[in-house]
């Protein structure tokens, strides 16, 4: 039996941070946002990380699912990426003029992903789903935007709801939603806004929260790219969460068809902090006529970051072996779940799944069971997608089957 963790320190930086900062701490890992249910049952500063685990302020070690909500692909303080990282901050980092790393670092992003003939950095996922916005507003001059729902694209007010706090009418007046996977109610939005769209966005496969996650259907994305090009719409994939565990040329490749513009975040530096976007010839003359720039876009430490962790990706072949990891755990926890008359979902690709106990609508079963779980020394997250890092072990998975089977005890008791 494992030891149940308790987490008195974190507790009492909570509630110190709330003094200070808004929710103590505020997205996804704060008590604000309904991912943490019980609060106590979870962690809520790290210590220190090392591959795949790391350890809060209590001293509690945990296999770690989340990855940093993303950026821990390789392993957390992977030595190659890390080195890499070092040497150029030797040589400088936020500098007047920027590093020629930074066209490394283009040079083989455009090398790796399969539909890039160019590359611009930023920082974060919603600077380049921004960014790619913009560029097909300007190149088309529309201004409609199709969606699909359960999409999360950012947080910039564009990407928000009518009914979000802060967000106002005109923010999201050029809006249009659209079903997953219904390509015939995406064909009558184009009949019905003839030479008005400017762009359809997507994430690869449908990985939101509180949901099964939905791979596309059969030629889904081919008719979505048919109906792009027929329409002279530009086609952008959100790959900031799904970029680089799916496929090395980008999960747009994995599914069989080429972007317009493609977006990554999360995996592209292991932790270190850029984002791209990558995109067509024909685009390239409207991003750089685009007024879009920021105080630490062009850092050059991340770039050299970048360049060591795609090199590392590739030289191992990371998606394959995140998806075979994902898969054995999978399968462990679908049988675990069924040895004890429950039946747990796990959806989407396995190196970025989404789990849900299906036994109770009402989504308190699966939350008491994730406590249970991080409780334990495994980070799990309510209602989110998980994602593997290449540093993750054989026995890391064996160990989460054996607490994910206590857990399963616990919450039956």
């Amino acid at each position: 039996m494992h030891p149940i963790y308790t987490f008195d320190k974190s507790m009492e930086l909570i509630r110190r941070a709330m003094n200070v900062i808004p929710a103590g701490i505020y997205g996804h890992l704060g008590p604000a946002e309904g991912c943490h249910i019980p609060i106590d049952a979870y962690p809520k500063y790290c210590d220190h990380a090392k591959g795949s685990y790391f350890w809060d302020v209590d001293g509690n070690r945990f296999i770690d699912y989340m990855c940093a909500y993303g950026p821990n692909i390789l392993g957390y303080n992977d030595p190659d990426v890390d080195e890499a990282a070092a040497r150029q901050r030797e040589k400088g980092d936020c500098t007047t003029a920027p590093s020629p790393v930074m066209i490394d670092f283009a040079d083989l992003m455009v090398d790796t992903v399969k539909s890039a003939d160019w590359a611009f950095f930023a920082k974060n996922g919603n600077d380049v789903t921004s960014l790619a916005v913009m560029t097909a507003r300007a190149h088309t001059r529309r201004k409609k935007i199709v969606f699909f729902k359960g999409y999360y694209h950012g947080v910039s007010p564009w990407t928000q709801k009518i009914d979000y706090a802060g967000i106002m009418p005109e923010d999201v007046m050029h809006n249009i939603y659209v079903d997953w996977n219904d390509a015939d109610a995406l064909r009558e939005v184009f009949e019905n806004n003839r030479d008005q769209i400017a762009a359809v966005i997507a994430q690869p496969y449908m990985h939101g929260n509180f949901a099964d996650n939905s791979l596309p259907a059969k030629q889904f994305w081919q008719t979505v790219r048919k109906l792009c090009d027929d329409n002279g719409t530009v086609l952008i994939v959100d790959d900031v969460r799904a970029g680089f565990r799916l496929d090395i040329g980008g999960s747009d490749h994995y599914f069989g068809f080429e972007a317009d513009l493609i977006c990554f975040c999360k995996a592209i530096a292991n932790g270190y902090n850029v984002s791209a976007l990558c995109g067509k010839d024909f685009l390239k003359t409207t991003v750089s006529g685009l007024s879009y720039t920021g105080s630490y876009w062009m850092s050059a430490v991340p770039f050299a970051a970048g360049i060591a962790c795609i090199e590392k990706m590739k030289r191992i072949d990371s998606p394959r072996i995140l998806i075979e990891k994902g898969e054995k755990l999978r399968a462990g926890l679908i049988e675990t779940a069924t040895k004890h008359g429950l039946d747990l979902h796990v959806s989407g690709v396995p190196s970025l799944f989404y789990l849900r106990l299906a036994d109770d609508p009402s989504l308190m079963l699966h939350q008491k069971w994730i406590a249970e779980c991080v409780r334990r020394g495994v980070y799990f997250t309510n209602h989110h997608n998980h994602f593997i890092n290449a540093a993750l072990s054989d026995e890391d998975i064996r160990e989460t089957i054996e607490i994910a089977d206590e857990a399963f005890v616990a919450i039956g008791k």
